[in-house]
């Protein structure tokens, strides 16, 4: 890995062996969308663990990026104004997508084609955008990889 991860805002989960960085700033609804995927994965039988909330440590090693939580915040989520809640965590985790929430009154509607995103100098991640109200966020999700994954 490198000398010493990055430490970045964001927020970063594992579902079914999928990595997802959430990105954006303070108050976008990372943590809820990523609390909201980890639910509807459980829901739908499949494995699903935090990585890091509101701080992610990335790393990078033969040619993967990997996200790592610090020990003081491990297994904990702050959820708008419910609070921090402890959900199950993992210590690390190989990244594959960056999601964006997207509030309401984007002007976009369609993405980019090939969309990515640099998380650190020289590290980019496939960007999947994702209404911030999303009912079912990990639906689109996993539908937007499959179309990212056909077009490859």
């Amino acid at each position: 890995m490198t000398a010493a991860p990055h430490n970045i805002h964001a927020t970063a989960i594992s579902v079914d062996g999928i990595g997802l960085l959430f990105l954006g700033p303070s108050g976008s609804g990372k943590s809820g969308l990523a609390f909201d995927c980890l639910a509807e994965a459980r829901l739908a039988g499949l494995s699903a663990a935090l990585v890091s909330d509101d701080r992610v440590l990335v790393s990078h090693k033969d040619d993967k990026i990997f996200a790592l939580s610090p020990e003081q915040i491990r297994g904990l989520i702050e959820l708008r104004y419910t609070g921090i809640v402890r959900v199950d965590p993992v210590e690390e985790a190989p990244l594959h997508y960056a999601v964006r929430p997207v509030p309401s009154n984007e002007d976009d509607r369609l993405p980019p084609d090939h969309e990515d995103v640099e998380i650190v100098a020289g590290l980019r991640l496939p960007l999947i955008r994702i209404p911030a109200w999303s009912r079912f966020p990990l639906s689109l999700i996993l539908a937007r990889i499959r179309s990212i994954e056909a077009n490859r």
